[in-house]
Formats: structure tokens, C-alpha cells, sequence
């Protein structure tokens, strides 16, 4: 009990002392954003110098700076960075980082009450599970936005193509589909247009297309107008086949998962049947299934079993899992 009561001070104190340093760096950014819209200069390096307010927005290194020290080491910032902007999440990577770390001590700390004193050392696994929540909210974001750009990408195609041969040049078709289109298609082709009308050459701005949306057809897109661009040609006649080539791709992607189907139903089926037969027997025979709890040789038996299980599935989805 002493440890509970323990335990959830500590965890009050770290959350107070959070969100009170939050709050003040919150405060210095609003005062940031005032003096730039008042069009305060900030002070230079040297006394009486003058400085200039930057017109390019500048990456807030003020919250989570440690752990931003710390993923840099790793190299991770850049690929956690990636990751959420390819979700189309505005969250910074210090926030998901103690978004992580906060529910892994939550795992832990509840790992470490329910599990038997012998086995204590195994809350990290549930500490793990609840630590890795976030990322995996990030990586299924990113996959449902992939794919809903990747549905809508084909008729893009089309639309550039139908106003090339209306007469509009190719870069304001790309500023038509911010319009035509909805997110996410909109935005990055919105956000393409913006980079070239600022400046930056087509060339370099459809390849940053191409990095912020890891597609197999983008990078097709890409080559061909790249290609087109350097060797001539229609390339309003290059993007309907293109359309089609991506159409085609699609109905043969639906065939085989029509096909595995059968497949990774097995899979689940096979990998709930344990489950729901461990319930039934709670429910019919509990002291049949706390054997699994209090002795040591349970202990090991479950934990086994889990883990052929996972395996199991592990290797039923390798194999219906078919690229295209």
C-alpha cells in the first residue's frame, strides 16, 4: 500500500511539474508570435545590433529539448518527423515521444502491482504494449491516409491531363487540384504548387512530392513528367496510361486479396479460438485456469503459449500477405 500511495506522488509530481513547464513555454511562444506580428526586431548578438524576424518558421527546440538531445543521438528525429507528417498529424516529435514514455510508465507501474512478486521483472512487456500505443496510432493514420491518396490518385491523373488539353499549363493544373480534390491528395499537391510558385524548381518540388508520400505510383507520376519534361512528348497522353496502368494495379490488387481471404481468415480464427477457450474455461472451471497464475510451471506454459501463438500468426500473415 506504501508503495502505491508512493508511486502516485511521484507520478503527480512529474505530471504537475509537465504541465507547468509547458504552460511557460506555451507563454514564451505567444510572446514570440506578438513581438513578430508587432514587428519587433530581436536583439543581436552583439549589444545595440539589430536583428531581422526570420520570415521562414523555425522548429520549436524549446519543448522537450532533452528528449530531442537524446533521439538525435539516435538518429530518430528525422524518421519520427517523417512518420508524422506522412500521418498528417500537426504534433511535434517531443510530444509523441512523452506520449510514449508517460504510458509506459503507466504499463509498468500496473504490470508491477498485478503480476506475482516472482515475476515482477515481466511488467516491462505490458509497459511495452501500452508505450508502443502512440506509435502505432501514428503508423495506422499513415497508412489509412496513404491509401485513401493512393484511391484518389488515378482521377487526379485525369483531371491534369483533361486541363493540359484545355489549354493550362502544367503547374496550374497542379493548383486546380487543391480545389477539385479533397485531403489528402489536396493538400500535398496544394503544397507542391506552393513550393514552385515560391521558387523552387519543378524538378525539386515533385521529388519532395515523392519523399512525402512513399508511393510506388508517385514515383511513376514523377519520372514521367521529369522524363517528359527533359525528352519532350505528350504528357497529357503519358498521364491517362499512367491512370490506367494504376487502375489495372488496383483491380489486381483486389483479386488477390479476394483470394487470400480464406487465408487470413484462418489466421484469426486460429489465433482467437485460445482466447475465447481460456474465457470459457474462467467462467466454467477457475481454478483450472489460475494454475496459469500461481505456479511456476503455469507461468511458463502461458507464457509459451502466447508465444507460439504470436509466431504462429506471424507466419500465416507472411504468407498471405502477397506484394503487388
Amino acid at each position: 500500500m506504501n508503495f502505491i500511495l508512493i508511486l502516485l506522488a511521484v507520478w503527480v509530481v512529474v505530471i504537475g511539474a509537465w504541465w507547468i513547464l509547458t504552460n511557460a513555454f506555451k507563454s514564451a511562444d505567444a510572446d514570440k508570435i506578438r513581438n513578430r506580428l508587432l514587428g519587433t526586431a530581436r536583439p543581436g548578438k552583439k549589444k545595440g545590433a539589430k536583428g531581422v524576424a526570420s520570415l521562414l518558421a523555425e522548429d520549436d527546440k524549446t519543448t522537450g529539448k532533452f528528449v530531442l538531445k537524446v533521439i538525435q543521438r539516435f538518429e530518430l528525429q528525422d524518421r519520427l518527423k517523417t512518420l508524422l507528417e506522412q500521418a498528417g498529424l500537426k504534433w511535434k516529435v517531443a510530444r509523441l515521444i512523452h506520449m510514449c514514455l508517460s504510458l509506459f510508465l503507466c504499463g509498468f507501474a500496473l504490470g508491477w502491482l498485478l503480476i506475482p512478486s516472482r515475476f515482477q521483472a515481466l511488467a516491462v512487456l505490458p509497459a511495452l504494449a501500452l508505450g508502443a500505443l502512440p506509435l502505432l496510432y501514428v503508423s495506422a493514420k499513415r497508412t489509412s491516409r496513404l491509401s485513401k491518396f493512393e484511391e484518389q490518385f488515378p482521377e487526379s491523373l485525369e483531371f491534369v491531363a483533361r486541363s493540359m488539353r484545355a489549354g493550362h499549363a502544367f503547374s496550374v493544373s497542379l493548383e486546380m487540384l487543391h480545389r477539385e480534390f479533397q485531403e489528402p491528395l489536396a493538400g500535398e499537391f496544394r503544397r507542391t504548387f506552393e513550393e514552385h510558385n515560391l521558387g523552387l524548381p519543378l524538378d525539386a518540388a515533385l521529388q519532395k512530392l515523392a519523399q512525402r508520400v512513399p508511393s510506388l505510383d508517385v514515383h511513376f507520376f514523377v519520372s514521367a513528367v521529369l522524363l517528359q519534361k527533359r525528352t519532350g512528348g505528350n504528357l497529357a497522353e503519358i498521364l491517362d496510361k499512367l491512370a490506367y496502368v494504376i487502375r489495372e494495379r488496383f483491380k489486381l490488387r483486389g483479386k488477390i486479396k479476394a483470394i487470400s481471404a480464406h487465408g487470413r481468415m484462418t489466421g484469426m480464427a486460429l489465433s482467437s479460438i485460445p482466447c475465447a477457450v481460456a474465457a470459457i474455461m474462467f467462467l466454467v472451471n477457475p481454478d483450472y485456469v489460475t494454475f496459469f497464475v500461481r505456479e511456476e510451471v503455469g507461468n511458463y506454459m502461458a507464457l509459451s503459449g502466447v508465444a507460439l501463438q504470436i509466431l504462429g500468426y506471424a507466419i500465416i500473415k507472411k504468407i498471405v500477405n502477397i506484394e503487388v
